[in-house]
């Protein structure tokens, strides 16, 4: 940010809830099907068809709130927002308002240090967040004379999430929007899909003085399918107002959107007002009340929660704030991390997963569920590193690869292939002695005090036993000839 001027900025985040129907009809709730394949007269807003909420959505909202320690509106009621627009069936969505089921929650995130002088964790306020149903979708790209609309995603149910203008940096959105983004697919609320949509973002950012009490004027960008995205659209954002603010012109309350392909914003529609909408309470819909009961109940089922689960793998497996922290990034990836730590070794464990696993996972594109490796056999093939039956490298360069492809075992693929570790001491030093004798002037280079050589002559003596060495052994041999 310009020295001189601060950035305003607060999210507003739709999560596409994992329920199996829509919010007040049964029809299905799934991503891809054919356009129009779901849908029903409560749906396409027919004359006459009536809404019934679905009860998992409210549960799912609940466990959002109590995860976000919000407090829970025991009493709230469904309004209609009414707009007209092709991929809005009724003229109008059912949303809550202007009491919400969730208010007044928070999301704990370490502070930008270049705004803020320090990364010290701030809590970003959760307005509120409010249950409602999505619109179709529109397809402006089949043609260039006509506009498709395809009305499966009419009538989706949708949390939205209204954080407060608590933002500094274009860093601080992203990682509060990381934050969230991992606690609904923790909660088994959303699958996070940013892609397909179920997970998206709107960002409203404005422009100020350093210093100044009031707010500058607000645009809200949309269109943000990715975090990066996110980030950039703020950046560009941002500094599109200060040039504004220093030539001294003025400029309306907007809605922009975010081009990806430019790396701009741009102007989309002026911002409507609440009077726009023409709020009124929806007269099919009774007033939503929750029982203690109830709330205690979604209370008992929450699972671990993301940052409870990071503090307990700094404790129980002596890893890093930073390993913990990637162990999180997804709840499939975490837990299989778990599974494997609990038969081996903990730290290992978080190495390979970090490591080799997650390679694996960005080559072939795959989800940690889907990539063929069971739990069980990663921890039999750290097992055998640590019991020094094969070393590290034959472990990632000649056994994963195989545990991948379904060859076998560990064990099966290790013995098949002849990669038992070597041990022997005098194996060993017979293969360090041949490795000296032919390289007499990078000895002499070593003992005159080249240090860096000596990782040569170890990778040629792992050459020399074709990988299989003990590694550590080969040091401990050739540190006492260098001494000799």
């Amino acid at each position: 940010m310009k020295p001189g001027f601060e950035v305003v900025i607060g999210l507003e985040i739709h999560v596409q809830l994992l329920t199996r129907s829509k919010m007040f009809c049964a029809c299905r709730n799934v991503y891809g099907a054919a356009p129009n394949a779901h849908t029903c007269p409560v749906c396409l807003g027919l004359p006459g068809a009536l809404p019934v909420l679905n009860k998992e959505a409210v549960r799912m909202a609940l466990s959002l709130g109590l995860a976000l320690g919000a407090r829970i509106q025991t009493k709230s009621v469904f309004y209609r927002k009414q707009y007209f627009y092709p991929d809005l069936p009724k003229g109008y969505q059912i949303t809550q308002g202007p009491v919400a089921v969730v208010e007044e929650g928070s999301v704990t995130i370490a502070g930008d240090p270049e705004v803020r002088g320090n990364a010290a964790p701030i809590a970003i306020r959760i307005e509120r967040a409010h249950l409602e149903e999505d619109a179709g979708k529109s397809n402006h790209e089949r043609s260039d004379t006509a506009t498709y609309v395809d009305l499966n995603r009419a009538g989706v149910p949708l949390l939205e999430i209204v954080g407060g203008p608590d933002l500094r940096s274009a860093n601080e959105a992203y990682d509060y929007l990381k934050a969230l983004h991992r606690l609904v697919t923790f909660l088994g609320i959303c699958d996070g899909n940013m892609e397909e949509g179920s997970f998206r973002c709107d960002a409203n950012v404005s422009v100020r003085r350093t210093g100044a009490a009031a707010f500058g004027t607000r645009v809200e960008v949309k269109n943000l399918n990715s975090f990066r995205h996110v980030k950039m659209a703020i950046e560009h954002e941002a500094a599109r107002h200060i040039v504004l603010l220093e030539k001294g012109e003025s400029f309306t309350q907007e809605t922009r959107g975010w081009d990806a392909d430019t790396g701009e914003t741009k102007s989309q529609r002026t911002k409507e007002a609440a009077m726009d909408y023409r709020f009124f309470p929806e007269p099919d819909l009774p007033a939503l009340t929750i029982t203690q009961d109830e709330i205690e109940t979604v209370r008992r089922a929450l699972p671990e929660l993301p940052e409870a689960r990071r503090n307990r793998f700094i404790r129980e497996y002596g890893l890093t704030d930073y390993e913990a922290g990637m162990l999180l990034q997804s709840r499939g990836f975490a837990t299989y991390f778990e599974a494997v730590a609990k038969a081996a070794n903990g730290k290992q464990a978080a190495n390979w997963m970090l490591g080799e696993v997650s390679r694996a996972l960005n080559e072939t594109g795959r989800e940690i569920e889907t990539l063929g490796l069971d739990a069980a056999q990663l921890a039999e093939l750290i097992q055998l590193v640590e019991a020094k039956t094969i070393n590290l490298n034959t472990a990632k360069e000649a056994v994963f690869p195989r545990l991948l492809r379904g060859e076998g075992t560990p064990r099966q693929i290790a013995e098949k292939q002849g990669l038992a570790q070597v041990s022997d001491r005098d194996t060993i030093e017979t293969l360090v002695q041949e490795v000296i004798r032919a390289h007499p002037e990078q000895l002499a280079q070593v003992k005159a005090g080249n240090e860096k050589l000596k990782g040569f002559f170890v990778g040629q003596v792992m050459k020399a036993g074709k990988g299989k060495v003990n590694p550590q052994l080969v040091n401990e041999i050739l540190e006492a000839t260098f001494d000799h």
